[in-house]
């Protein structure tokens, strides 16, 4: 199974916000949408993603506050990205080695969706299912 597999069935919704926006403007938007992080995308380039848990350790923790700092201070710059050409194994191997939840996919350099740990479970789920009715189809013949 590939990226594109996982991204037709669950949609490409991106969402964004820019590097000059606040964190808490991004966290209003992590919330109306249900997602545990957002991409900062400036222009058509992807800068950095912000996570519910970079907001806990670099805001909460060290007591600053959310409507006065801004994105490009607390995101994680260093994105790992993904190919739609990719496939499962690999997507999982690097969220795994790199203890990462979420993988922004890109096609020439544009952001055209986000895998999630979740996306990358449900679709080997998904997958297991098949082969063990497959093979219980086989015994059962």
């Amino acid at each position: 199974m590939t990226v594109n597999q996982i991204l037709n069935a669950k949609g490409k919704n991106v969402y964004s916000v820019r590097s000059t926006t606040t964190v808490y403007e991004a966290l209003k938007v992590m919330g109306e949408k249900n997602i545990g992080a957002i991409l900062i995308i400036d222009g058509s380039e992807l800068k950095g993603i912000l996570s519910e848990r970079d907001y806990a350790r670099k805001i909460v923790l060290k007591d600053k506050s959310s409507k006065e700092t801004l994105v490009d201070e607390i995101m994680e710059s260093t994105v790992f990205t993904v190919k739609l050409s990719d496939n499962l194994e690999d997507c999982m191997e690097l969220m795994s080695t790199k203890r990462i939840r979420h993988l922004p996919v890109l096609e020439d350099e544009i952001v055209v969706g986000i895998i999630s740990i979740s996306d990358v479970v449900k679709a080997i789920i998904e997958l297991q299912k098949d082969t063990i009715n497959h093979l219980n189809s086989y015994i059962s013949q």
